[in-house]
Formats: structure tokens, C-alpha cells, sequence
């Protein structure tokens, strides 16, 4: 018997009873002849006492090195009053030792597990050696939480009627916005499976099965780039779908679920029930971002009108000028203007970032000299100024620059001037997105989301509207600044989903070569459905204040899309090769 159990579960009940722990050596001490090692497992820290007139083989004790594993028989005791650990959940007890044995040894360590007052390691080495770092508390909580963060979501899943169930991993290539994983088939040489981006069509598929409610935790491979929010190549969302149902009752069906993991699991509380329901562009003009924190406010606001009037020349030629007013934000150096905020609006394709700060009820700084007085005070009616201790953030350009470029520097604001209550979670449905936007790469209509979403207005909206201008029935779940997932109202018709991806650029024939199975499956009675996903390790990392998500993911990869642990991707054989019929084109 290796162990009766574990290291985090004995406490004062248990003392008289006999135990047997196994587990690693967190720490050892050799105190006047007694020998004390904290013994750990994934449950907790247990403390032994090695006395060499009770321990039968005591000389074992000095093997015991950091890290070996070994198992431990003896007596509960309680603890003497000035030597208990309030600190401890085992704080109270401590097992005395009658044998000991070692089960496994450890060479040293390539980085300290625990209590290291060193820098943060490099982090190849952390990923090389991923099976020791998860060893470090936060880590393996973090592995815990998620875990429990799973079985929360199907047993809320369950207890809704749905039904789990697996789609295939090995599918076709099809245009869903990112690139595929390619699979060869030995079989069918020339020909490819895909890896599944998403299980997408399948749940639709499902739908018109009659699987009224399907749900899985679902594996999903793409080929993108890495990024602190998004593991490269694969990562698990909650997939699910339903049918007859419309958008509003969707959401009333799933919120329940962020609630109850926001409030009983995390801890947190929810700022906002029901969740609000902010359209594509109202979210954009106000925020500046399709994915905004809504944990404090600074919207944006549309000067453009002001901006014409005040004959300021370099808001003379934009289309849109908008300002941020952000109170307290006098503070900020030109150093910081420049270096931070400047710097942000120009990534998002401002041109720059015209400022000025408002002190004692006059403008000071940036473009405060363009800015004649009747100017000023037709802009403190505008926006309903503070009168002093502010800074005013410009950007004139295009629609959407001018939104676009503001929102990372309202997000640095807030941070910079602590308005972010980290124990709080703005969740919010984005709805009304773009059927359409305009590809400026390729100079074409592209779909601005997935593209089996229900258009708004139906084939009459796409024969007779503008592409660009028309809504679809789709929706995002935001929460804390983060995606944590993309919905919509699905197309079930034929003729609609022909003229949708004809818009696109897609022929008729395409749309048969890529989806006929789904063209197939709506002509045989497929009901209204409607659906989600959110992402596993996103939902993970907001619940956790964790910023990257290699923080909840066992085995991540790296910034470039390596595993270091096993060497993942490598080279394969020659034959493997030929049996596959590829050839490695240097």
C-alpha cells in the first residue's frame, strides 16, 4: 500500500490514527537529531517527524533530498500549541514517522520549484521542463481551477437537456478564416483531411438531425499565430447549439452560466445583469474597440462637428475627428503622451494623436494654441467638460480609424490611472455585426464573420441592399476586454446561402464543392438554430486575472508555435514521407 492519505487532508480528527503518505520532499531539517520534512502532493503540505528512537530505518533520513519521492508510514499527532502552523491547512498535526522509504530520486533541479527569490527563469527552460514548473502552487491551482471550471460548464450543459457529442476530428478543408492543419491520407494519395478549426458545420448538421440541444468541449486546430490571448494551433472551446430558438432567448439560456461561474466559482462579482446588449457600432464609436473592458467608462465622443467649426487645419481634410476626455489624466508627461499613447493610436493606423490638457479651466499643451477661446468653450458645451485636471485625446481620420485608434489609449488610461476593479467582470453581448466588410488586401467584399450566419432581412436584404450595409444576426460574448466567444443566428436556406457567398465571390459551384453536404442536409427540413463557443483557456484566464494563456494550458507552446518539451513540430522519416506520397520542397 503506498499510501492511506493524501498530504493536504489530515487535520486534528485524524490524530491517533495510523497513516501511510507519499509524496515529494518539499523541504528538510535536521533540528538536535530530529530530522523534519514537509512532505507535498497536489492536496497539500504535511509535516513529518524523523526521531531516531521510533523510526526503524532512521539512516534512510539521509537520503531525503528535495524532490525525491518517497512514502511514509507512522502515527497523527497533534501538535505542541507554540509549533502550530496557522498558516497550514495541516497546521495542527503532523505525522511521526516509524519507516521510511524512497520511492524514486530527482537530480537536481534545473530551476528552483519553490521559494526562489530569483528572477523570473527564461521561459524555453520553464517549457522544456513544463512537467516540474507545473509543480509550482499557482500553476497547478490554476490547472485545478480549470478543471473545476469544466465540470461546472457540463453539469450546467446536463442539467439544460443538452446532449454531448463528438464531432470528427478528421474533416475537410473548408474557408472559415483561418488556415487549416492539412492531414495526407495514405489512402487516397493526393487528398487531404483537415483538422477541424471548429466543429461548425457538424453541430448544424446536428440540428437538422433533431440533436435540438448539442453540446462538447470541443478541440480546436488552427493554423494562426501566437499571441498572449490565443495558443497557437490548438485550443478547446464550449461548443453549442440549439434550435428554435431566437437570439434573445439564447442569451437568456446561457448567461445564467457566466454568472454562476463569475459569482460561485471565481468569486467576482458580475457588473452588469442581464448582460447588455450593445449593436457593432455603437460599441465601436463609444469604446473604440468590438471588444472592450466596461469596468470603467471613458466613451468616446464625435466632434466632427466642432472640429469643423473650429478651423484647426489638421482636423480640416478627416472624415470623422473623436475625442477621449480623460479626468485625472494631467498627470501624464509628455514622455508618456508620446512614448505610450501616440504610440498606440498609430499601431491602430492613426496618423497621430492630438492632445491637450485642461488646467484650471484653460487648455495647456499639445495643440492648446490651435484652440482660440470661443473654440474651447463651444468644446466644454460639446462634451460637458471637467474644468481642470483632464487631458483630451483627438484622432481625426476615417470611421473606423478614428474608433479604432482611441480605444487602446482609453484602455491605457484606465490602467495607468487605476480605474480597473480586478474582482469585477463586465460581460456584454456585441450584436448587430457586418454581414460584409471590404477586404482592402484582396480589393473584395469579404464576410465579416462566419459566413453561415442568417443576414438580416433574409435574401430581400441581399438582393436589394448595399452589402456593406447590411446586419447579420450575429453576436459576440465580451467580457473584461477579451473575446470569449463569436454566435450567430445560422442560415438554413439554400437559395440565401447561395446568394450570401455569391456576394463574396463564391460561385454557385463552389459553394456546392465546399458545402454541399450542408446545401444537401437544409433541403430535408432543418429548423431555426442559433449557437456559441467560447473559448476554454480565454474564459480560464479571465476568471483567473491570468494576461497570457500559457498560464492555463499544461502544455503550451511557445511564442513560436514550438513544444520544447517534446520538440514539437519535427522532422519525419524519409519513408514516413513516401508512404504518405509528399516530398520536403526546400
Amino acid at each position: 500500500m503506498y499510501r492511506t492519505h493524501t498530504c493536504g487532508e489530515l487535520r486534528d480528527t485524524h490524530a491517533g490514527e495510523n497513516a501511510i503518505l507519499s509524496g515529494w520532499v518539499h523541504r528538510r531539517r535536521n533540528l538536535g537529531g530530529l530530522v523534519f520534512v514537509d512532505l507535498r502532493d497536489r492536496y497539500g503540505i504535511t509535516q513529518v517527524v524523523f526521531n531516531p528512537d521510533v523510526v526503524e530505518n532512521f539512516e534512510v533520513t539521509e537520503l531525503l533530498k528535495y524532490e525525491y519521492v518517497i512514502r511514509v508510514e507512522g502515527k497523527v499527532r497533534e501538535r505542541e500549541e507554540k509549533t502550530k502552523n496557522s498558516g497550514l491547512a495541516t497546521g495542527t498535526i503532523e505525522l511521526m514517522a516509524t519507516r521510511a522509504d524512497v520511492l524514486s530520486e530527482a537530480m537536481a533541479m534545473p530551476f528552483e520549484i519553490f521559494e526562489t527569490n530569483k528572477g523570473e527563469e527564461d521561459e524555453e527552460l520553464r517549457l522544456r521542463y513544463r512537467f516540474l514548473e507545473l509543480r509550482r502552487e499557482k500553476l497547478k491551482n490554476n490547472m485545478l481551477f480549470r478543471a473545476k471550471m469544466e465540470r461546472y460548464i457540463r453539469d450546467y450543459m446536463e442539467d439544460r437537456g443538452f446532449m454531448n457529442t463528438a464531432t470528427p476530428i478528421l474533416t475537410v478543408s473548408s474557408p472559415e478564416g483561418a488556415r487549416d492543419f492539412l492531414v495526407p491520407s495514405r489512402l487516397h494519395p493526393g487528398k487531404f483531411y483537415a483538422l477541424p478549426q471548429a466543429p461548425q458545420q457538424y453541430k448544424q448538421l446536428l440540428m437538422v438531425a433533431g440533436i435540438d440541444r448539442y453540446y462538447q468541449i470541443a478541440p480546436c486546430m488552427r493554423d494562426e499565430d501566437p499571441r498572449a490571448d490565443r495558443s497557437p494551433g490548438e485550443f478547446y472551446q464550449l461548443d453549442c447549439e440549439v434550435s428554435f430558438m431566437t437570439q434573445d432567448e439564447f442569451f437568456m439560456l446561457m448567461e445564467p452560466l457566466f454568472i454562476g461561474l463569475t459569482e460561485e466559482l471565481a468569486g467576482k462579482k458580475v457588473l452588469q445583469k442581464p448582460f447588455p446588449r450593445i449593436p457593432y457600432k455603437t460599441i465601436m464609436e463609444t469604446y473604440g474597440s468590438d471588444r472592450p473592458d466596461l469596468r470603467f467608462g471613458l466613451p468616446i465622443a464625435d466632434v466632427t462637428a466642432w472640429a469643423k467649426e473650429s478651423n484647426i487645419h489638421i482636423f480640416q481634410n478627416a472624415d470623422m475627428v473623436r475625442a477621449l476626455v480623460v479626468s485625472g489624466g494631467d498627470r501624464f508627461t509628455r514622455k508618456e503622451i508620446d512614448d505610450e499613447f501616440t504610440d498606440l493610436a498609430k499601431r491602430a493606423h492613426a496618423k497621430g494623436l492630438a492632445w491637450t490638457k485642461i488646467v484650471n479651466g484653460m487648455c495647456e499643451g499639445g495643440i492648446a494654441k490651435l484652440i482660440s477661446k470661443d473654440a474651447f468653450r463651444a468644446l466644454c458645451e460639446t462634451l460637458s467638460l471637467p474644468q481642470e485636471n483632464s487631458i483630451l485625446f483627438f484622432v481625426a481620420d476615417s470611421w473606423k480609424v478614428s474608433c479604432s485608434a482611441l480605444g487602446p489609449v482609453r484602455q491605457r488610461a484606465a490602467e495607468k490611472l487605476n480605474l480597473i476593479d480586478s474582482n469585477s467582470i463586465a460581460w456584454v453581448w456585441v450584436v448587430d455585426f457586418p454581414m460584409y466588410e471590404w477586404n482592402e488586401q484582396e480589393q473584395k467584399i469579404d464576410f465579416g464573420h462566419n459566413p453561415f450566419s442568417m443576414p438580416q432581412g433574409g435574401l430581400d436584404a441581399l438582393k436589394t441592399k448595399d452589402p456593406l450595409d447590411i446586419l447579420a444576426f450575429q453576436y459576440d460574448i465580451i467580457a473584461n476586454g477579451l473575446e470569449l466567444s463569436s454566435g450567430a443566428v445560422r442560415n438554413k436556406d439554400p437559395e440565401v446561402m447561395y446568394e450570401a457567398f455569391r456576394i463574396a465571390g463564391y460561385a454557385k459551384e463552389d459553394v456546392d464543392q465546399k458545402f454541399g453536404h450542408m446545401i444537401r442536409a437544409f433541403q430535408f427540413g432543418a429548423p431555426p438554430h442559433c449557437g456559441f463557443a467560447p473559448g476554454i483557456e480565454r474564459l480560464a484566464m479571465l476568471l483567473l486575472n491570468e494576461s497570457n494563456i500559457r498560464a492555463v494550458v499544461p502544455f503550451p507552446k511557445n511564442q513560436k508555435a514550438e513544444e520544447p518539451m517534446t520538440g514539437s513540430p519535427s522532422e519525419v522519416t524519409d519513408k514516413q514521407l513516401q508512404e504518405l506520397h509528399i516530398k520536403v520542397v526546400e
